[in-house]
């Protein structure tokens, strides 16, 4: 666990993520970081929870429909 300090950035507040969480996060400068809901507080992701659902029930229809697929790809 680590401890962040809330500082002011211009007008707004923010953190400084240290460099050995930005590489675990696998994040640079630009990207984008979620901020998710969970039952213990809030979870940082850089993955956006909306495409993995869609992702799931992509891989769900392509489960399904393999055959379909394999004849459009020809």
């Amino acid at each position: 666990m680590t401890a962040l300090k809330v500082m002011q950035i211009g007008n707004s507040l923010g953190v400084i993520l240290p460099k050995e969480l930005l590489a675990r996060l696998k994040l640079d400068k630009g990207d984008l970081l979620h901020v998710t809901d969970t039952p213990d507080g809030v979870a940082l992701t850089p993955y956006d929870p909306t495409v993995d659902a869609q992702m799931t029930a992509a891989r769900a229809i392509m489960r399904k429909r393999r055959s379909v697929l394999r004849e459009l790809a020809k």
